[in-house]
């Protein structure tokens, strides 16, 4: 007797069950690794678009011979987004039409949270430059290090201090980011 062709092709149903279900384990083991890595990814990616602004600021401080600053967007608050002026007036604040805006960038994601110590933690958050590249206050020539942490709200505590990363700027002007979990160099009081 000869076989039709059609009748052994394709899967049976208890295949495509089993298929089916080996799938759905696979993705359920998958999926939070993948929320942890797209959440490492964004917190990485916001304290690198921070850490280049910073930067930016202190290369055109050393270019220009002029005070650079990073400020908040809206002058209180770096969730706000922030921006990189060079300082042309000397005023120690950014002046629209006089000042030059290097850089502009948007507020982050509502589900971050940045904050800071010393200068980065005042009323009027700052973090400036003057011309020979070293980190400043204003009306002083230097001050100690100062750190911004950045780290998730829309997760637990736990995970959130699991998350956090860190931008240190030190007196002498040079930056790093780091993770205060994994680094135990990583903290808000250091004096290099």
């Amino acid at each position: 007797m000869k076989k039709s062709f059609f009748s052994e092709c394709g899967f049976t149903a208890i295949e495509l069950i089993v298929t089916i279900a080996i799938a759905a384990v696979l993705m359920a083991v998958a999926a939070p690794s993948f929320i942890g890595f797209q959440r490492n990814s964004e917190l990485t990616s916001l304290t690198n678009k921070l850490l280049g602004s910073i930067n930016t600021a202190r290369g055109e401080a050393m270019k220009t011979g002029r005070n650079a600053f990073v400020i908040p967007a809206n002058t209180t608050s770096w969730t706000s987004g922030w921006n990189v002026f060079v300082d042309m007036n000397s005023d120690n604040a950014y002046t629209e039409g006089t000042d030059i805006l290097v850089q502009s960038n948007e507020a982050p994601s509502s589900f971050f949270e940045i904050s800071g110590t010393n200068n980065a933690a005042a009323s009027s958050p700052y973090i400036s430059f003057d011309s020979s590249g070293y980190a400043r206050a204003i009306g002083g020539s230097g001050l100690t290090n100062l750190t911004l942490s950045i780290k998730r709200t829309d997760v637990s505590t736990s995970a959130a201090n699991e998350e956090t990363r860190r931008i240190i700027v030190a007196r002498t002007g040079k930056t790093r980011s780091c993770k205060p979990r994994s680094d135990s160099s990583c903290t808000t009081t250091q004096s290099s």
